[in-house]
């Protein structure tokens, strides 16, 4: 049977939306509930759909329906169907109110503490009736679920060194040293040469053992001839990481852009101290061959331009 007897013309976008919604439920009467419409509607919708297609769509049982391995190819085929109608309709609504729409984007903590406000800044002033959702993303898994199954189109963060995952591409925005920082009235800060064997001994806060972000601070002292210090607190709450720094106690580690970006507004001051660092690029990943919306595109541009630019950058020390 050719393609457009089997599927053109007898799989409507209907159908693919009610088998969505039914998968989502995992029963035919939530999702009748829910689209409005009989319990005798949907099954036979779902019913005649499998008999086009040839397969079993859904495993029925008292408890409800679950996909079958036919379902889940469906139902992936079917999200990806409408994410580009979604993606198509914008582009339209785009071309009508070209500074207008949503824009859904993951960061991870650095990203939230470091550029993306500078961002988000820029951006909304070039484009006032955007509204951009941000999801918190655990860059250190990179696993990029909610960038594959199309609940943001991009994500911001810490780079992978090598990019493995082969239908994901990544774009550096720029290479994230670590620098050495201390509350801004701590003694260390009055200090105008420092190096790292002179506060080896001093109280550390550190990020958890297994986390990113202790990984790279072990990297960093042992490129830097040390083994890492005792810490006296770790945890892998930045804020709390931060505040626990300003009271000028504790010793940190903190990605330059924190500092470049959101140091302005921290009682906190980079020391003086040479650290080797381990490469730490930061950017945004994307899928490979998906088209971005309009918006998204526009978006990376304003990241590019700030990541580039003197924007954020901290101020000049004071003599």
């Amino acid at each position: 049977m050719k393609w457009t007897d089997r599927v053109g013309r007898r799989v409507k976008l209907r159908d693919l939306h009610m088998a969505l919604v039914v998968a989502e439920a995992g029963s035919m009467t939530r999702a009748a509930e829910e689209l409005a419409v009989s319990y005798p509607v949907v099954s036979k919708t779902i019913s005649e759909l499998e008999h086009t297609l040839g397969v079993k769509l859904f495993d029925r049982s008292l408890s409800g329906v679950a996909p079958t391995h036919y379902g889940q190819v469906l139902l992936k085929a079917g999200v990806a169907v409408f994410d580009e109608m979604r993606k198509g309709l914008q582009q339209i609504d785009f071309i009508k109110q070209p500074d207008a729409g949503d824009l859904h984007i993951g960061s991870s903590i650095v990203t939230d503490a470091g550029v993306l406000p500078a961002i988000l800044e820029r951006f909304s002033r070039d484009f006032p009736r955007v509204a951009v959702h941000v999801s918190a993303e655990n860059i250190a898994v990179q696993q990029y679920d909610n960038l594959r199954d199309r609940k943001v189109e991009m994500v911001f963060g810490r780079l992978p060194e090598t990019m493995t995952e082969s239908d994901l591409v990544a774009e550096t925005l720029f290479d994230e040293p670590t620098v050495v920082v201390a509350g801004a009235e701590s003694r260390w800060a009055r200090r105008r040469s420092l190096a790292l064997a002179d506060l080896i001994g001093e109280p550390w806060v550190l990020a958890q053992p297994g986390s990113l972000a202790r990984s790279l601070h072990d990297q960093m002292f042992r490129r830097s001839g040390f083994e890492p210090p005792t810490a006296s607190v770790l945890t892998v709450s930045l804020h709390l990481y931060m505040r626990l720094i300003e009271t000028g106690r504790w010793l940190g580690l903190v990605p330059a852009s924190v500092m470049r970006f959101g140091g302005q507004h921290m009682r906190l001051k980079v020391l003086p101290v040479k650290l080797s660092s381990p490469p730490a690029p930061v950017g945004f990943v994307t899928v490979k061959n998906r088209m971005l919306s309009p918006l998204a595109e526009r978006f990376i541009a304003c990241a590019r331009t700030v990541a580039q630019s003197d924007q954020g950058s901290p101020p000049k020390r004071r003599r």
